[in-house]
């Protein structure tokens, strides 16, 4: 059972791969956690894939390692559990989910944690926990709620069903929807894609959305403000400026 990094054209893949639908165990989060900061830290990675293999994404929490635990147990790990899935929300690249498959629990929580999402036909995401007399603890919650609206979460929290994959992309709980086989050369060519971009500025738009959405109005136009002027001190903006000027949009190579 693994939690693997692997770095091709600027793109970091993190690859679930605990056979058969990749059970999201306490050793599985923890790495998790380690290669979503290394990627984070990584000059050569520029951008992230999220995937767990041809057949399922991540059916979810380990529940026989949960039944074990008490209330006393899971006070001390349900915040590690909620920091692994932070780290990889914080990643300051573009993050893409490659989902296929099986996409229940903390499996869909995880995909909640990227920037986009692209699903398989095949694909099924849900929040099930209330099944087990429990609520979504790795950011469901949160997430799904200011990603499809809070009716539409509540909805699929106090139920615990599943949507298949055109559900999902009706709901904007997914923003692509290919075949099955074509899931991860998607993800990857649209991570690739922006790993050719300029790395501070995708930083500087990311982390202004994100930090938008939790605060006031003017509050978000601060940090937006903030970001877009200190732009103005990089090597990429000056090269972005004079390739537009010179060779018109869209040409300016990033380095």
């Amino acid at each position: 059972m693994t939690v693997t990094l692997e770095v091709s054209e600027g793109v970091g893949t993190i690859r679930l791969d605990r056979p058969p639908l990749n059970a999201l165990n306490v050793a599985i989060q923890d790495r998790l956690r380690e290669l979503a900061e290394e990627a984070a830290r990584r000059d050569d990675v520029r951008a992230v894939v999220l995937y767990g293999g041809e057949k399922a994404f991540a059916a979810g929490a380990d529940i026989k390692e949960m039944q074990a635990m008490d209330h006393a147990a899971m006070v001390v790990r349900s915040r590690g559990l909620q920091d692994s899935f932070t780290a990889v929300a914080r990643i300051p690249k573009p993050v893409v989910a490659a989902v296929t498959g099986y996409a229940l629990g903390g499996g869909c929580e995880l995909a909640l944690c990227a920037d986009f999402r692209i699903a398989g036909e095949n694909a099924k995401l849900g929040q099930p926990e209330i099944l087990l007399g429990l609520i979504p603890g790795a950011g469901g919650t949160q997430r799904l709620s200011r990603l499809v609206g809070p009716s539409r979460a509540k909805d699929l929290i106090f139920t615990g069903r599943q949507v298949k994959a055109a559900e999902a992309l009706a709901i904007g709980l997914v923003d692509r929807v290919v075949p099955p086989a074509e899931v991860y050369e998607a993800a990857h060519a649209w991570a690739a894609r922006l790993a050719q971009g300029p790395a501070i500025a995708l930083r500087a738009a990311k982390e202004s959305i994100d930090g938008g959405l939790e605060t006031d109005l003017d509050t978000g136009l601060a940090i937006e403000r903030t970001w877009f002027a200190g732009l103005f001190a990089t090597e990429d903006r000056e090269t972005g400026m004079r390739s537009f000027v010179e060779e018109g949009p869209g040409k300016a190579k990033f380095r």
